[in-house]
């Protein structure tokens, strides 16, 4: 894998992770009761975004080590996941 490939492969697990974290405990303005006029109700209203990107950046790195480890010991392969491989020669 080289270094281009190790760093995509991380910024797809890194943003993957933020997107299920980010709901996580999060608390709307409506539940709290301070709705700031001109928000929706349904705005966070402390996202503790500086918290939930530490644990994300955690939860990513360990994830990212597993998978490359996958990729690198070649027990994951383009050839082992082409499932149109049996298509394209019938055709």
């Amino acid at each position: 894998m080289s270094v281009m490939s190790a760093i995509a492969l991380f910024g797809i697990i890194w943003f993957l992770v933020l997107f299920i974290v980010l709901p996580i405990r999060l608390e709307t303005q409506a539940e709290t009761g301070e709705v700031e006029p001109g928000t929706p109700a349904s705005a966070p209203s402390d996202a503790k975004i500086v918290q939930k990107f530490k644990i994300v950046t955690v939860v990513a790195v360990a994830l990212w080590c597993v998978a490359a480890a996958v990729l690198i010991s070649g027990l994951l392969t383009l050839e082992s996941i082409d499932f149109f491989q049996e298509w394209r020669e019938s055709y």
